[in-house]
Formats: structure tokens, C-alpha cells, sequence
């Protein structure tokens, strides 16, 4: 059963990968029609001209996969640390799905109609389980 617990905790850690490929493959069929549609020139490609000539349709997915490999870093490395000193239990799992739930749901945001402030309360509610995460872990360690 315990063994079971722990290794729940990598539902969440592939689904927010399986996130992250998502973005990019997303990221990708829109800048290459951008690109294609506008017949750009190599000149025209680099990152600076590009990101200038781009218009929030194509960027704001650019910007997500960016921001999926800022605070998902910390989440990867947490979890990885939980499984192996067994410390997996539902409430992390919990806020594990919380977590991905709502980075899912801001990278939808993102890369669609960009409500911003939306946008910031979805990002803001996935970093509060992340960091109820990582505080309760911390608070653990040092706790042993």
C-alpha cells in the first residue's frame, strides 16, 4: 500500500510533462504557420527579429514554454526528493494534482485569449500548492 502512495505522486510529475510537450507541439504548429503564411526570411528568424514581428498568438505559447520550465523545475526536483526519502503521502499528492490542475489550466489561458489577471490568479494558486509543498517538506527535513 505504501509503495502504492509513493509512487502516485508521478501522475501528476508525467501529466505536467505530458503539459509541458503539449505547449511546445502547440508552440510550434503556430509559429511555423506564422512563419509560413508571412514567408519569412532567414534574416527574419532570429530570436529578437522574430519575437517582434510576432503577434500574441504566436508569442504567448513561446512565453508559456518558457514559464513551464521555471517553477515545474522546483516541482520535478520536489517530487523526485518525496519519493525517495518516502515521505509521499496524499496530501502531497493532493496539492501535486492542485498544482498541475492549475498550470494546466494557466498555459490554457496563456495561449489563448490571455485574460491576464485570470492568467496571474490560476499561475498564483499553482505556486501556493508548490510552495505548501515545498514549506511542508523543508519544515519535515529539519523537523527529523
Amino acid at each position: 500500500m505504501i509503495a502504492m502512495i509513493q509512487e502516485s505522486i508521478f501522475s501528476p510529475f508525467f501529466a505536467t510533462i505530458l503539459l509541458t510537450i503539449l505547449v511546445w507541439v502547440y508552440m510550434y504548429i503556430r509559429r511555423i504557420n506564422f512563419i509560413v503564411s508571412r514567408k519569412l526570411t532567414p534574416k527574419e528568424l532570429t530570436p529578437i527579429s522574430l519575437s517582434q514581428l510576432s503577434p500574441p498568438a504566436v508569442s504567448n505559447p513561446s512565453d508559456n514554454l518558457k514559464n513551464l520550465f521555471e517553477l515545474p523545475i522546483i516541482f520535478y526536483a520536489l517530487v523526485f526528493y518525496l519519493f525517495i526519502t518516502k515521505q509521499v503521502d496524499s496530501i502531497y499528492v493532493n496539492a501535486a494534482w492542485i498544482f498541475f490542475g492549475f498550470r494546466t489550466l494557466h498555459s490554457l489561458v496563456h495561449c489563448t485569449f490571455n485574460l491576464i489577471m485570470l492568467r496571474f490568479y490560476l499561475y498564483l494558486i499553482s505556486a501556493i500548492a508548490l510552495w505548501f509543498m515545498t514549506m511542508r517538506a523543508v519544515l519535515m527535513y529539519f523537523n527529523s
